[in-house]
């Protein structure tokens, strides 16, 4: 049976941007995401405007038959003797983090003004240390996420969307989900995704002595999406629950699933001073899949949370800088930074009710300055509170506003 896929039009927009400019364009996100899709789609594309599948090598990394390939020195003899140099060639390395010194490899492709060069990798450590010595200035990354709802949508349809929006929450956004059915099967795929990104981008890339100890990490995390948390806060709660570790270690493992891109960390700002603040920064999912995998289908808890989670994924899609404000004693959910100004972002579930309404306007009202300001809600009201716009999480999630 086929695969089912759901063309991701935003991502290949952008490829097609940088497509035969003269620089590598790196793809990079949770494994799974959908990385290798959207390069097979962009080949695609490339082969309806006339390009000959002559001029275009793809590599699977994790494909076993290239495994010869996983020799930087070889990987790149056979890009040159497999390349027409008096033609343009287009050169796809799907997790290129497997291969020792890569950076050596594409370092020297680069020179070649006859290759335009792509890759995936599904951890952020790729895009460190000697990658950037080697390649500074001569990268862009285009970073890849799950599906956005817009995207689920597309594929299921718009009818009833609270009740896609919910299962979109539960299940989460990963391509491949569209071609299973049954509640187990979806399951055993995120279980599988969970092991497989925490064994070879965690555990094994970092040599982790207790994985344990990571998987306490992950549940905290995982049940506190959106919350202020610190390494101190965390290494706390383990002792207390008789997994005592240093604090050192916990940031260490905090790190190691934020290069794997199965968390996000978002900073806080200081609204009044504009400036950033080194504490209390919060962590955000790349899936919500992955949450309901480790902690189960309770799905009653902390949907306002969950709802915060999906509004921060759907800001990152849109390349903005995101934080979460801080203004004296009151905390604004999001502070969106663009070119030139400032968006503040409060999210509540519902706020119909004046008491939550009044709490959720406060932090807004009492910002001094006059960028804008929105309250997101799965409320379909909208409103005009003095400035502050209320609207509906579905229709911005859906690109209507």
């Amino acid at each position: 049976m086929d695969t089912k896929t759901i063309y991701r039009e935003e991502y290949i927009k952008r490829l097609n941007l940088y497509k035969d400019k003269n620089i590598i364009k790196v793809l990079t996100g949770i494994r799974r995401s959908g990385k290798s899709t959207i390069l097979k789609q962009f080949m695609d594309e490339l082969i309806k405007s006339g390009v000959s599948k002559k001029n275009i090598i793809f590599i699977n990394f994790e494909d076993n038959s290239n495994k010869e390939l996983l020799d930087y020195q070889k990987l790149h003899d056979y890009i040159i003797d497999n390349t027409n140099s008096r033609k343009r060639n287009y050169i796809f390395l799907d997790e290129i983090q497997n291969v020792p010194n890569f950076q050596k490899c594409v370092d020297s492709l680069f020179l070649k003004d006859y290759l335009d060069i792509y890759m995936t990798g599904s951890n952020s450590y790729m895009l460190s240390g000697e990658l950037a010595t080697y390649l500074t200035g001569r990268y862009i990354q285009i970073h890849i996420l799950p599906l956005s709802f817009k995207e689920y949508l597309s594929y299921y349809g718009k009818e009833d969307e609270l009740k896609k929006y919910n299962e979109y929450a539960l299940y989460g956004g990963f391509p491949y989900l569209i071609n299973l059915e049954s509640e187990e099967e979806k399951t055993q795929y995120l279980d599988s995704i969970y092991n497989t990104v925490i064994i070879k981008d965690v555990i094994n890339r970092k040599k982790i002595n207790d994985p344990l100890i990571l998987e306490s990490i992950c549940r905290f995390l995982f049940d506190n999406i959106g919350s202020n948390i610190s390494s101190k806060k965390i290494s706390d709660t383990l002792a207390s629950n008789g997994r005592k570790n240093s604090v050192h270690t916990i940031e260490e493992y905090l790190n190691a699933l934020i290069e794997s891109y199965i968390l996000y960390k978002v900073n806080r700002f200081d609204i009044k001073g504009k400036q950033l603040l080194k504490t209390q920064e919060k962590y955000y999912l790349s899936d919500l899949g992955l949450r309901t995998y480790l902690l189960g289908k309770n799905y009653s808890r902390d949907l306002g949370h969950i709802l915060e989670n999906i509004i921060f994924l759907e800001l990152k899609r849109r390349n903005y800088r995101i934080y979460v404000g801080k203004n004296d004693t009151n905390e604004v959910d999001f502070v969106v930074e663009t070119n030139d100004d400032y968006i503040y972002i409060q999210v509540a579930l519902s706020v119909r009710d004046e008491a939550t309404l009044s709490r959720e306007l406060k932090p807004l009202q009492t910002i001094p300055d006059h960028y804008r300001k929105y309250l997101i809600t799965l409320d379909y009201d909208t409103n005009n509170y003095n400035g502050i716009k209320q609207i509906s999480a579905l229709d911005f999630l859906t690109r209507k506003m």
